[in-house]
């Protein structure tokens, strides 16, 4: 091979090497975030260190030691035993949630793009009514008539992601039904709802997934916040919110009980907006070469 050919082939080699996707930090530390928290949500219907709710008073508040390894709390359970158990709920609610969000959502956002006039503006006016009752509003509300528990957070956080979704699939597929290979699909006699799902849909799928990794986020967040209110997570199942809210009562005599479950959530909420980072960049090509 030729110096020439050799200096072609690295110049070719260096821009892959630097290519995002896998190979992309923040795609890589958010996915192994995301795995280690999967991880142990599914590990958690297996094993724990100790039972979850064993209450051992007379062991409460120690320090870690190989018995409990990051201690005990208040009533003596095992702290790391609620955080792993903790992260079930909080898959739980994140995947619900942006579920619900994204199952009515994209149907209400692709019904706007495709029907258009009086059926766009309905919808569009809906999703704008139910911006005006964020997630913590909702729960309060629902609270007052059913009750507080995990069911009321996940219809509240679901219900503010609906038009999240509406309109983010409303704007995408307003631009790909702008593209040309759409209009071919007309001239060759295709309806409009057919277009839309073997056209329109694919083409806004990555769009959609990376927002679905921010509402991901964005529901464990205020899972937690509902729970430390208590309109979350009920005892005696774990919850990080719940676990935050009895640590305030030690906050002084032992800080680190809210130190444990704010690093969980941080740590979570971290790896799935890189991952979303790195998504947006794996799929969008304008992006490849600004990094």
């Amino acid at each position: 091979m030729s110096d020439a050919e050799a200096g072609r082939g690295g110049a070719v080699a260096a821009p892959l090497a630097r290519r995002p996707g896998w190979r992309h930090a923040s795609l890589r530390v958010g996915a192994l975030l995301v795995t280690v928290v999967v991880g142990l949500a599914l590990l958690s219907y297996v094993w724990t260190p100790h039972p979850p709710t064993e209450l051992d008073i007379p062991h409460k508040l120690q320090g870690p030691s190989a018995s409990h390894w990051l201690g005990t709390d208040s009533l003596g359970r095992d702290i790391v035993s609620l955080l792993i158990v903790g992260s079930r709920v909080s898959i739980a609610v994140g995947l619900i949630a942006v579920g619900i969000g994204i199952l009515f959502g994209v149907v209400l956002g692709l019904l706007a793009a495709v029907k258009r006039g009086w059926v766009e503006e309905v919808v569009m006016r809906l999703a704008d009514f139910t911006f005006a009752f964020p997630a913590l509003l909702s729960a309060i509300m629902l609270t007052a008539i059913y009750g507080p528990g995990l069911v009321t957070s996940i219809v509240a956080i679901g219900i503010f992601n609906i038009p999240v979704f509406a309109r983010i699939t409303r704007a995408s597929a307003l631009v790909v039904r702008s593209r040309e290979f759409v209009t071919a699909a007309r001239a060759l006699g295709k309806g409009e709802w057919r277009i839309t799902i073997e056209h329109v849909l694919p083409n806004i799928a990555a769009i959609l997934i990376v927002q679905a990794t921010i509402q991901f986020a964005l529901a464990i967040l205020a899972e937690a916040a509902l729970s430390y209110l208590g309109l979350g997570t009920q005892p005696p199942t774990p919850s990080w919110g719940r676990m935050l809210n009895e640590a305030q009562q030690q906050l002084f005599q032992a800080p680190q009980l809210a130190v444990y479950p704010g690093i969980a959530i941080a740590l979570t909420v971290l790896g799935l907006n890189l991952l979303g980072d790195g998504l947006r960049d794996r799929f969008d090509p304008r992006l490849r070469g600004s990094r």
